[in-house]
């Protein structure tokens, strides 16, 4: 379903655009989506709109058959990259597994800001992005994903989110299209 309308009380997260997660051999690349998110960043700040930045610095405790992607990590690979340019009014979370709202203060630091929609981008959009999509529709947040500013490590993956999971979920639409609907908003 095509982007429709941004609430006045709507914030952009973005996922694991950190610097172990972007060097990874993504499916369309990392700098595009970087660079989209950054864009997005920006706006939502101009616009005095919630900026959440989200970051993974390990795994769930449950075991697992997969190993994670990238091999021994660098003592930065939790790092967000510097050109979302973190500003002082930007919401950190730092996750320990896929999604951004089990096991933080995600959910309530949203509430607290009359927050009633969120726009995703991010890496991986099968991993994270996805899972925190489903949790935010569980919620009862409005969900809104801006395909264009997120990839995956797998082609298969990326589609079935986009095709299949997402118009479950929410709106989904381009980084201009957001742009577009926010520049109406306040």
């Amino acid at each position: 379903m095509p982007i429709t309308q941004l609430d006045s009380g709507t914030a952009l997260v973005l996922i694991d655009l950190q610097k172990g997660i972007v060097a990874l051999p993504t499916v369309h690349p990392a700098a595009n989506v970087i660079e989209r998110s950054a864009k997005l960043a920006r706006a939502f700040r101009s616009k005095g709109l919630p900026v959440v930045l989200v970051n993974v610095a390990g795994g769930a405790p449950g075991r697992a058959d997969a190993a994670a992607p990238g091999g021994t990590r660098a003592a930065d690979w939790a790092e967000l990259v510097p050109e979302l340019e973190r500003a002082p009014e930007d919401y950190t979370v730092t996750k320990y597994q896929w999604g951004a709202f089990y096991g933080t203060a995600l959910d309530l630091h949203l509430r607290r800001r009359g927050v009633t929609q969120i726009v995703l981008a991010g890496i991986s959009t099968s991993i994270g992005v996805e899972s925190t999509a489903r949790a935010a529709h569980e919620l009862g947040y409005n969900v809104t994903l801006a395909i264009d500013a997120m990839t995956d490590l797998n082609a298969d993956a990326h589609r079935n989110s986009l095709e299949r999971i997402f118009p479950r979920l929410g709106e989904s639409g381009s980084t201009e299209d957001v742009l577009a609907l926010l520049g109406k908003t306040r």
